[in-house]
């Protein structure tokens, strides 16, 4: 079955020839990262009120399969997860809410799980009751035939226990069908969308009128495919009310309508309108439809993906998912008249961001809704605002306690362990330091907070003799601008230094090194005269600047560390700065800053990501992100004379492109490394032999195996590779990953 993303909405040669055949390379995933956040993540529906003032919602993620949840918040705020999807039988991924029953009943759909076949393992989604105690009855499992398949949205009941709803997929065209289930759970399938002028892909559900009519919208189809808005009869009789054209009058609605007592129905649309933000808009019995508000996302907001409530003096409540005063949405308010009100403008931080879900009102005025990012952990949450404008965030939820996206790589010791950070994930989403033994079991040998401690590790860590484990925070410590720590063998933490974004540098984007008196040396992307510095730490954490660049001729943003010779020289690269702007590698010394080579942007390559490799002849190999043949980045080797050889020039395609990672080298002097590209433009780790032949060892496929492998790859006596991807996996957040020959 094919799945449409819930993120949109609805609406020149090489130098050197590609080796013609990939070796025989084989992946192991070593671990997967986020392990799922046992109260959900990720709530795209909005949530219920019962008379006691619990909240009630789903999570599309998280749980004990990571395949979602049904989640309750109590008045204290308190998160009891009633169901954990498995993803099979019982469904996964509920993207739509629920709704109760007196009897304390909660009813609603998931997009996938159900009863798989051959056609597609996943299954079609489900309709599922969930009664008081928490256990789940399927009701109804769709086939993907005609009966519907991946139901978005979730259902309504009619006072004799009758669901309705629509399914996104299926039906005799395959454009979706609306649908009814008795109270046995028998299915009838009241209308199956052609794909034509009478609609496509009924994203929304349905309301009912007391005569039984529903009405709904879909996201495509009509006349000129932008949708419609529709009205379904007793009989099965459909009539479009309205066609959109996704020019003034809106395009695409994600979200249903909800009907006065005159018959006039209300709703958004995230597409079209004079800005071509979306709109608010309402649709006479007769057809007529008028535009009450073009959202133009300034501090208005933009992008309506919710539809509307109504009170009782005809004012509309909505949310949209971008725009406002920090582009992550607002929560509004149109009077009669269409003047807007924005009741709150998400800042997309502890307070949430991206509300896609819309919002429910209490008899005082409040509104409750969630958001699909950021609160304590990225993963959304659940906020209260009030009449005044004053929002509460009443639940967080949780990141994955293992980490998330690892954009650094890992190094080994001799008895096979793996040591490494992730950027995100842990208690508070600032993440890891991690150990991986042998058999792949996971231990976090520390989690950073976010304060004084340290936040965001984007590099890797070193490891001493004894075991201790040395590495930087990109944010955090006293000032927010990062930190140099060192985390014992019994987890304890030590911050050596904090930068203060000054003279001293900021915002360390590579790890450190280590010599044999102790002392570290690195660099910091920011500070100094403007553009980063080398910097020495000693052993009682004194810091000495070594050189602070400028970010013109001599260079500027040394974001990718430094290596170091035996007579104790520093060698790395800045991503710009040099003669065109274009970036350098340097050589720090005793006597000062020496520019090695000045990339031009062109043939030579540009803007190098990564650091530097040494030969034992004094020859230096790294690669630039940009440039080459086709601008898709190049690997290079920089002799003792400064003179540049371009080894390969990626095309961006099979071959991979864009590398922001270094290389390795072996004793036979082939070079390994990662960049992105290949055959799913998901990444490749590469191979080069010394004549500057390329072999793809391993083309990632985005999915279980892992997405972008941004870190490079370490290697082990017996030729094994191992590295990391900051995406892709089980759980879409990175995994560590093991190449044998």
């Amino acid at each position: 079955m094919e799945r449409t993303s819930l993120l949109s909405f609805a609406c020149a040669l090489a130098l050197i020839a590609i080796a013609p055949a990939q070796a025989p390379a084989s992946e192991i995933v070593l671990h997967n990262f986020g392990y799922p956040a046992p109260k959900g993540a990720g709530p795209w529906a909005g949530v219920i009120r019962d008379s006691a003032g619990n909240l009630y919602g789903t999570t599309n993620t998280g749980g004990v399969s990571n395949k979602g949840v049904v989640y309750k918040v109590d008045t204290t705020g308190r998160q009891t997860v009633l169901h954990s999807f498995t993803g099979g039988a019982d469904g996964g991924y509920p993207y739509a809410g629920v709704i109760g029953d007196s009897a304390g009943n909660l009813y609603g759909t998931t997009m996938q799980g159900g009863t798989a076949n051959a056609a597609d393992p996943d299954g079609y989604g489900v309709v599922y009751k969930l009664d008081a105690t928490g256990h789940e009855t399927v009701l109804y499992s769709f086939t993907g035939g005609a009966d519907g398949s991946g139901p978005v949205a979730g259902v309504i009941r009619d006072s004799a226990g009758n669901l309705y709803g629509t399914a996104y997929g299926g039906g005799t065209a395959n454009a979706g069908v609306v649908f009814k289930l008795d109270t046995t759970g028998h299915e009838t399938v009241l209308y199956s969308f052609k794909g034509g002028a009478d609609g496509a892909s009924p994203w929304a559900g349905v309301i009912r009128d007391s005569a039984g009519n529903l009405y709904g919208t879909t996201v495509y189809g009509g006349t000129a495919n932008e949708g419609v808005v529709y009205k379904l009869d007793t009989t099965g009789q459909e009539t479009v009310l309205y066609t959109f054209t996704g020019g003034a009058d809106g395009g695409c609605p994600n979200a249903g309508v909800i009907r006065d007592s005159a018959g006039n129905l209300y709703g958004a649309a995230a597409g079209g309108g004079a800005s071509g933000r979306g709109v608010a808009f309402t649709v006479s019995p007769t057809g007529q439809e008028t535009v009450l508000y073009n959202f133009t996302s300034g501090a208005d907001g933009g992008y309506p993906n919710a539809g509307v409530i109504r009170d009782s003096a005809g004012n509309l409540y909505g949310t949209t998912v971008g725009g406002g005063t920090a582009g992550a949405g607002v929560v509004y308010k149109l009077d009669t008249a269409g003047h807007e009100t924005v009741l709150y403008s998400f800042t997309g931080w502890a307070d949430g961001g991206g509300p896609y879900a819309g919002v429910i009102g209490d008899s005082a005025g409040n509104l409750y809704g969630t958001t699909i990012y950021r609160g304590t952990a990225n993963k959304g949450v659940v906020y209260k605002v009030d009449s005044a404008g004053h929002e509460t965030v009443l639940y967080s939820f949780p990141a994955g306690a293992d980490g998330e996206n690892s954009n650094a790589g890992v190094i080994g010791d001799t008895a096979g362990n793996l040591y490494g950070t992730t950027q995100n994930g842990g208690a508070a989403n600032r993440g890891v330091v991690y150990k991986l033994d042998s058999a792949g079991h996971e231990t976090v040998l520390y989690t950073f907070t976010g304060g004084a401690d340290g936040a965001n590790p984007y590099a890797g860590v070193i490891r001493d003799s004894a075991g201790n484990l040395y590495g930087t925070t990109f944010q955090g410590g006293t000032v927010g601008a990062g930190v140099v720590y060192k985390v014992d063998t019994t987890g304890r933490q030590t911050v050596l230094y904090s930068f203060t974004d000054g003279a001293d540098g900021g915002y360390p984007w590579a790890g450190v090194i280590r010599d044999s008196a102790g002392n570290l040396y690195g660099t910091t992307c920011q500070g100094g005269r403007g553009g980063g510095v080398v910097y020495k730490l000693d052993t009682a954490g004194q810091e000495t600047v070594l050189y602070s660049f400028t970010g013109y001729a001599d260079g500027g943003y040394p974001c990718a560390g430094v290596i170091r010779d035996s007579a104790g020289n520093l060698y790395g690269t800045t991503q710009s700065g040099g003669t065109t702007g274009k970036g350098t590698v340097y050589k720090v010394d005793s006597a000062g800053h020496e520019v090695l080579y000045s990339f031009t942007g062109g043939a030579d390559g540009g803007q190098p990501y990564a650091g530097v490799i040494r030969d034992s002849a004094g020859n230096l190999y790294g690669t630039a992100y940009y440039g080459g043949s086709a601008d898709a980045g190049v690997v290079y080797m920089l002799d003792t004379t400064g003179h540049e050889t371009v080894l390969y020039s990626f095309t961006g395609r099979a071959d991979g492109g864009n590398p922001s990672s270094g290389v390795i080298l072996d004793s036979a002097g082939n070079l390994y490394g990662t960049a992105g590209g290949g055959t799913a433009s998901a990444g490749v780790v590469y191979m080069l032999n010394p004549t500057g032949q390329e072999t793809v060892l391993y083309s990632f496929t985005g999915g279980a195996d892992g997405y972008n492998p941004a870190s490079g790859v370490i290697r082990d006596s017996a030729g094994n590779l191992y590295g990391t991807t900051s995406g892709g996996g089980e759980r879409s957040t990175g995994v560590v990953f093991k190449l044998t020959p």
